[in-house]
């Protein structure tokens, strides 16, 4: 069994070096169009498999899909950092383009696979991801809810220096300021989190966690990678091996909370066939809201992708 992450550089790395480290396939492709990096950072990864123990194939390759052929499920990651002085608009032109080209070839090689989406602005370039493939919504998904899920939770066992693996949380819409955590759904070894913190302090936290991936740009001057390779990681795992897990992701709403054609971050139960499930949740009014605002932002960002491919 064959798993391909598209992008070598820190995120989409982190991601391969995870799943071989789990041994969640056979075989673990990296592909990149930069020449020799792919290829030196799974062969530092194959080269690590005897010192941390574990069987998986790391393959390196710059811009060959023809490797990639069969995969499972594709890891989607390139793209371009937002730069000094770029508009959010260049970064969607310049990013759809890559994540157009990049979807294309994989499903000519992998017309079975399904679509993990990293590449940012996440939720749009999940949309582009889905038109390009013209795959069921089912098997085109992004990665930004367990990335934002895991900061809340590692916050919140920060504050009450509790083990983070005692923390269920879930969390809902777009990727970035307006998400919208849920502490009505969150729970410490079962306990609701609200008997265990003050309000004022859980707003600071979820305040934290929607401007968590800025936090790290301001002081490493680039964006994470660990958390994210690991979440991606995470999500491939959970379709392969048919967990049956609950994450938040974004997927193509067609109804779901009374939302129609928008992405957008909700909990669901990823398997064999990718999504298997789409669930629902109570939100009382004041959840549904914040839902909504977060709705029309990603939708804003639609509309510009969807200007481009007019123009």
């Amino acid at each position: 069994m064959k798993i391909t992450v598209i992008g070598a550089g820190n995120v989409g790395a982190t991601c391969a070096d995870v799943l071989a480290y789990r041994e969640v396939a056979q075989e673990v492709i990296l592909l990149d169009i930069k020449e020799g990096v792919a290829e030196g950072k799974a062969l530092d990864i194959w080269q690590k498999s005897p010192i941390t123990m574990y069987d998986t194939r790391s393959v390196g390759v710059t811009n060959d899909y023809e490797k990639t052929a069969n995969s499972e499920v594709v890891v989607i990651t390139s793209g371009i950092p937002r730069k000094p002085g770029m508009s959010r608009d260049d970064l969607i032109q310049t990013n759809a383009g890559i994540v157009k080209s990049v979807t294309e070839n994989v499903i000519k090689h992998s017309p079975n696979a399904i679509i993990i989406v990293v590449s940012n602005p996440l939720d749009v370039m999940t949309y582009q991801a889905h038109i390009s493939s013209g795959f069921d919504r089912t098997k085109v998904m992004g990665m930004a809810g367990i990335l934002d899920t895991a900061r809340y939770k590692a916050f919140l066992a920060s504050e009450l220096n509790l083990s983070p693996k005692d923390i269920q949380a879930v969390l809902m819409g777009g990727h970035g300021d307006t998400m919208v955590p849920l502490p009505r759904y969150t729970t410490v070894g079962g306990i609701p989190v609200t008997e265990l913190i003050d309000s004022e302090k859980l707003n600071q936290i979820v305040e934290r966690t929607k401007k968590g991936g800025g936090e790290l740009v301001k002081l490493m001057g680039t964006s994470a990678w660990y958390a994210p390779g690991a979440a991606a990681a995470q999500m491939v795992e959970a379709i392969v091996k048919n967990q049956r897990r609950v994450f938040p992701v974004c997927v193509k709403l067609a109804g779901e909370y009374g939302i129609d054609d928008c992405y957008l971050g909700i909990p669901v139960v990823l398997g064999k066939n990718g999504i298997v499930k789409f669930i629902e949740l109570e939100l009382n009014d004041e959840e549904m809201k914040l839902v909504e605002v977060s709705r029309s932002h990603v939708k804003e960002v639609m509309s510009v992708l969807e200007g481009m491919a007019h123009a």
